[in-house]
């Protein structure tokens, strides 16, 4: 404990260095640190997704960097400092673990979630959903409604349910395609099926942010064979046929 302590007492003091001696550090806001913590947060999923603990590690880091930042300006404006940040995630751990640190009973991960939900509305929360950011991806944003949405009840009952659900959009979604032309009608109605799509995944523990990324990575990783085999060939894709790019989609696939 003690070298973690000292450890992040360092890192407390590198900042507080930076942010007074570095012309770039003294120039950061919060408004112009948020797109770079979002990009670092980016950065941690993909190290996540790829298995990389060594930049997991590094990303961690980063992001840790960045909370201890916004904790410095906070500090200079006397809204908050890293005392009230570490006290304020502290009293909120503790507060929402009756089960650990209390009395109330919570055997599965489960009964914690519920429980969880309940006691943000006893907080004063007017809804379940506020806890959902506006600003999250809408993939990201579906699955953290529906799971909400889940603790109080509101849900299917089987996957089969939402299977039947998934094609009833589908079917819509023909349909409005055969009626006309309506681009905000065909957008509704595509939505509608990929919120279907969330919920029958989230049936079977599949995150469909994740699965949706690995799936990029994985295109993207064939493509570019498809691209240098091509160049081996001393060919442009542009110049080849949908079969001959098939036919080297197929290589890409085996290897």
């Amino acid at each position: 404990m003690k070298e973690k302590l000292k450890a992040f007492e360092r890192l407390l003091t590198i900042i507080d260095e930076l942010r007074e001696k570095c012309p770039w550090d003294m120039k950061q806001t919060m408004e112009s640190l948020r797109y770079l913590t979002i990009e670092e947060t980016y950065e941690l999923g993909d190290a996540i997704l790829e298995n990389n603990m060594e930049e997991v590690k590094k990303e961690v880091g980063d992001l840790l960097m960045h909370m201890v930042f916004y904790a410095r300006i906070g500090s200079e404006t006397n809204d908050f400092d890293m005392t009230d940040v570490l006290n304020s995630i502290s009293d909120k751990l503790v507060s929402r673990h009756p089960h650990i640190y209390g009395d109330v009973k919570a055997e599965t991960a489960e009964e914690v979630k519920q429980n969880w939900e309940q006691l943000k509305l006893k907080e004063g929360k007017k809804s379940i959903l506020e806890g959902v950011p506006l600003s999250a991806p809408s993939l990201v944003k579906a699955m953290r409604v529906q799971e909400k949405v889940q603790q109080v009840g509101f849900d299917w009952d089987d996957s089969e349910k939402v299977w039947d659900k998934m094609n009833e959009e589908l079917g819509e979604f023909k349909t409005e395609l055969k009626n006309g032309d309506d681009p905000e009608k065909l957008e509704e109605e595509f939505g509608d099926i990929l919120f279907s799509l969330v919920n029958y995944a989230r049936f079977f523990n599949v995150n469909p942010d994740n699965a949706l990324e690995r799936t990029n990575k994985k295109f993207v990783k064939r493509f570019k064979i498809i691209e240098e085999k091509a160049k081996d060939k001393g060919r442009n894709l542009k110049d080849m046929s949908l079969e001959e790019m098939e036919e080297l989609w197929q290589e890409a696939k085996g290897a």
